[in-house]
């Protein structure tokens, strides 16, 4: 078997472990490399690019402990399995408390060691993902290339500037589509956790049985279909920042556990009984009335007044009208180029359109109707004709200008606009239509979009 999966420091004193353990994960696809101490460890790793260390705790010249201590100090980011004989609550923590990825007791089980590793390795991944991220963005989270010239934006902006620095909770509250995920990247890519995990989750896009695993993970045999071991969102996330979208989603038993994970910055597994402590930054966001949500007891106030500790409200695009020519000369050379078109700009009567929409979709609808607009266009400008919007009629449905439709397709057009605008939150979508989520659902059932 070739060696693809990554390369792995294996630190062990006692010989025949480490022979085993070579033998076992080169069978596995992994290529190896050996220490029979931790000074070793710690030298190898400072001299050596590996993938994973799996190290055991009592050695001679340096324990395992130190050793990880070391090897963090100049690559935090290096996922350490700890192995132990004496297996104990204390030498558990301390472990995971210093940085390990996690302990596995001798003798080992090796499906459980195959699938921590793997574990890690995803782990990593995800890690290296995020700096490769980060440095594909480049500034795009600084400040100054967030587009916005309004007073309003620019008291936001400075604002999620100063918060970044802190280590405060943060909620960001505003309409769909007006940005809430951009802002808290900025604050996550402008705070001394910038090099750590920048982690995401929309809770209103998770059934509501799977919530409690996606944020704490699962323990093997939890609960049907849990064949291995999981780790959650806030693991993932762990010395980052987790970011909870539409977080007034969220029900009410969930409202609870994740009160007593962000009060006792620990968190259990689902099905597991070993207490894990975490070090997360919490940012959350809403398109919701929390005030009144909490009035009408449909969200925890003590949940919300952790989550409340800073308020960012980012306003509605029709707020900041002057803000809307920046931003659609910007999407239209982006998409431009992304479909090797060559569009200079708009006439005055396209921006004038542009400018007197009420924009409900705030700045995502404003970059879809760009989009569309350089996709059919055939000029070196976007004329109006080119540009195509929605209309508000009295009774609150949405049709599109210079087109007819049957009441069916109406309804149809009206129900996938909304969701659209609402970013595929059925919840939202139900409260702008007016109805309920469970006619909603009957109604995407009814036209086949389900």
């Amino acid at each position: 078997m070739t060696n693809e999966k990554g390369k792995v420091l294996v630190v062990d004193d006692d010989g025949s472990h480490r022979a085993m353990l070579k033998t076992l994960l080169g069978d596995w696809g992994y290529a190896t490399a050996e220490a029979d101490d931790g000074e070793s460890a710690v030298a190898m790793a400072r001299s050596r690019p590996f993938d994973l260390i799996l190290m055991d705790v009592r050695m001679i010249k340096m324990s395992g402990i130190e050793a990880l201590e070391g090897i963090k100090d100049f690559n935090p980011a290096l996922p350490i399995i700890i192995m132990t004989a004496y297996a104990s609550v204390e030498t558990a923590v301390e472990a995971l408390k210093k940085g390990a990825y996690d302990y596995l007791t001798k003798p080992l089980d090796f499906d459980e060691l195959r699938l921590t590793m793997e574990r890690a390795m995803d782990h990593s991944s995800l890690k290296k993902e995020n700096l490769m991220l980060r440095e594909k963005l480049g500034d795009r989270f600084d400040r100054k290339n967030l587009i916005g010239r309004s007073l309003a934006m620019s008291r936001l902006l400075e604002t999620a500037s100063q918060v970044a620095q802190s280590e405060a909770t943060v909620l960001v509250a505003g309409e769909s589509g007006t940005g809430k995920e951009l802002i808290a990247g900025l604050i996550h890519f402008n705070s001394s956790r910038r090099e750590k995990t920048f982690v995401k989750l929309n809770c209103a896009a998770i059934p509501e049985n799977l919530l409690e695993s996606e944020l704490f993970g699962h323990e093997k045999g939890a609960f049907t279909g849990a064949d291995r071991r999981r780790e959650g969102k806030f693991m993932q996330a762990n010395g980052g920042s987790l970011f909870l979208d539409e977080v007034g989603e969220m029900p009410l038993a969930m409202q609870v556990k994740l009160l007593r994970v962000l009060q006792e910055r620990e968190l259990t597994r689902v099905g597991g009984k070993e207490v894990l402590p975490i070090d997360v930054r919490m940012i959350a966001a809403t398109n919701r009335d929390l005030f009144r949500d909490v009035a009408a007891g449909r969200f925890r106030e003590d949940l919300f007044y952790r989550l409340n500790v800073v308020t960012l409200v980012i306003p509605p695009l029709r707020e900041r009208v002057e803000d809307i020519p920046l931003l659609a000369q910007e999407f239209l050379a982006g998409f431009s180029k992304k479909n090797h078109k060559s569009i200079n700009g708009f006439t005055p009567r396209a921006m004038d359109r542009l400018l007197h929409y009420p924009w409900p979709g705030n700045v995502r609808e404003l970059m879809n109707a760009i989009e569309r607009g350089v996709v059919l266009a055939h000029g070196d400008y976007l004329d109006e004709g080119d540009i195509s919007l929605l209309n508000f009629a009295e009774n609150g449905a949405v049709i599109a200008e210079n087109e007819t439709f049957s009441l069916q397709e109406a309804e149809r057009e009206t129900i996938l606009r909304t969701l659209a605008s609402a970013g595929g939150n059925k919840s939202e979508a139900a409260r702008r239509l007016q109805i309920t989520r469970r006619t909603l659902h009957k109604k995407l059932k009814k036209y086949g979009m389900m």
